[in-house]
């Protein structure tokens, strides 16, 4: 047979609070042997949902399908099925990898037995045959050292090797499909074209079929041999991945492929510098393995660089590389040696009157901001700290700066679980702006959103510096948004600034090797 999945006519309906919501609409596709298909599309459009009932793991019956729709593996329909059909699917013949492994591991327990519980749950193998095949699959998916990783917990592994770990525990079958939701959209580009190489060199070898759920196009024109674009429940186009990108029909797909960040043309700036650093350094206190003597690890190793006024300077580097430390100790949220000064008075002995002047925008809104809060509460919550307001002048503030970042006033009472992942991050923004503050400290603050909306923030915060005349320092591992924000670039590793430059240059004639190694990681997964 040549397909091991065919899709027809699944229509997905929950229930909410009145009355029903439509997730998935009548959609038809599939999933040829030895095959990629890719399913792109922005959040909500279905594409999870539809992985989901897949592996049959939607809420029922909050979750419904509608009479039509048909699920068939290698011909066997899997809607309705019994649940003992369903368990000799699941693990064994159709595995999933999630996106964040950090929450799909269980922090108590090595992930070594990790490996090893899912040996044995879908085995016959004894203990010392399952310790071995656990083994011999952290080998398949190149974890370095494995004796050692073995017995190492999920927090001590870097998120490369938490998503290998979990795409071992995926193969222990060897099945025939292997679903990945956005598997790799947390990690570096370095890393993230590790774990794509990876996975295709995996399906060779075991002759597998991958279901690639994703919202970054230039990732599908690299890995996937077909490509269904879903908007709003629907499957709007779909065919080969080179047909799809070289003559794509549909509008939403036009979209989808034009929104690419654009590099910045002008350089902002002026001379002078509103953030100096000197000689900064930042140790971590970390127990040793008989906890009788304490470790110092060496994040931040005696940086110097100056950032000048109303200019972007984009920060990269690997994960672990010291970028969000280096960004913590500017906003002197944690302990450091050196000197850090803003407009010529060092942090380390600023009074709180300088702390509103420097802001920080979190990667994770949905983790940063206050559930129990509605949007106009956290957006206003600084000012009864720094600022003497009345009530009027307070509201008149709060709305004003909702309004810049595009966030409706009607919308001021509701919480933060009622917005996108978008509106959230535009919330957060908002949030920090109030303060009025002269610099504002980006982490990651896109890398969580799809390239649509990326733009759509990346194009708020180019505003509203102007309107504002902010600096910023902006962190990330995407460097096609660190090119369209910054006027200089900074590039770390192991702690360091191994180059130092105007964006444009930095990127056209890298000099050191590390540099070219981001860049050419980067530019693979180009989608233009």
């Amino acid at each position: 047979m040549k397909n091991i999945v065919e899709v027809k006519n699944l229509s997905i309906n929950f229930k909410v609070r009145d009355g029903s919501f439509s997730a998935v609409k009548d959609i038809s596709f599939n999933i040829e042997n030895n095959k990629t298909l890719a399913l792109v599309g922005e959040s909500g459009s279905g594409k999870s949902v539809t992985a989901m009932s897949i592996m049959q793991l939607l809420p029922m019956p909050q979750a419904s399908y509608d009479l039509p729709s048909s699920i068939t593996f290698n011909g066997k329909e899997i809607i309705g099925a019994s649940k003992k059909d369903l368990l000799s699917i699941r693990g064994n013949i159709i595995s999933m990898v999630f996106q964040e492994p950090m929450t799909s591991l269980n922090p108590y327990h090595k992930v070594g037995d990790q490996i090893t519980e899912s040996v044995l749950l879908h085995t016959d193998k004894s203990k010392k045959e399952a310790y071995e095949e656990a083994i011999e699959l952290m080998r398949l998916v190149e974890i370095d050292d494995v004796e050692r990783r073995f017995k190492s917990y999920p927090h001590e592994l870097s998120g490369g090797q938490r998503q290998r770990i979990m795409i071992a525990m995926a193969l222990v079958n060897k099945p025939k499909l292997l679903i990945a939701d956005e598997p790799t959209t947390a990690l570096d580009v370095t890393i993230q074209a590790q774990i794509l190489d990876l996975m295709s060199k995996l399906k060779k070898e075991l002759g597998m079929s991958i279901l690639f759920i994703t919202h970054d196009l230039g990732l599908v024109k690299e890995f996937s041999d077909q490509v269904c674009v879903m908007q709003d429940g629907k499957i709007v186009e779909q065919g080969n991945t080179s047909t799809v990108f070289e003559n794509p029909s549909h509008p939403y797909t036009q979209k989808l492929l034009n929104a690419e960040p654009q590099p910045k043309e002008n350089i902002n700036g002026e001379l002078n510098p509103l953030i100096e650093i000197d000689g900064l350094n930042v140790f971590y206190t970390m127990p040793s393995i008989n906890f009788l003597k304490k470790n110092k690890f060496h994040a931040v190793k005696d940086v110097s660089l100056n950032i000048y006024k109303n200019t972007t300077i984009g920060l990269v580097g690997e994960s672990g590389s010291g970028k969000s430390t280096l960004g913590k100790a500017i906003a002197n949220l944690i302990n450091f040696d050196g000197k850090i000064a803003f407009n010529g008075q060092e942090i380390a002995k600023s009074s709180k009157d300088i702390k509103k002047h420097i802001q920080i925008v979190f990667q994770d809104p949905y983790g940063s901001l206050s559930p129990r809060m509605t949007v106009g509460e956290i957006v206003g919550e600084g000012l009864g700290v720094h600022f003497r307001l009345s009530k009027k002048e307070s509201t008149s503030r709060i709305d004003k700066v909702l309004t810049d970042v595009g966030i409706e006033l009607s919308s001021k009472n509701k919480y933060p679980h009622e917005f996108s992942g978008g509106q959230r991050q535009r919330i957060a923004i908002a949030r920090s702006l109030i303060m009025n503050p002269a610099f504002m400290i980006l982490d990651e603050p896109t890398s969580a959103l799809d390239r649509s909306i990326q733009i759509q923030v990346i194009n708020l915060l180019k505003d509203i510096q102007d309107e504002y005349k902010l600096t910023y320092l902006f962190i990330s591992h995407d460097l096609k948004v660190i090119r369209s924000m910054s006027d200089y670039i900074f590039v770390m590793k192991d702690g360091k600034i191994v180059e130092s430059g105007i964006s444009s240059d930095v990127f056209e004639y890298p000099k050191e090797k590390y540099t070219k190694k981001l860049l050419a990681a980067a530019l693979r997964y180009a989608s233009d």
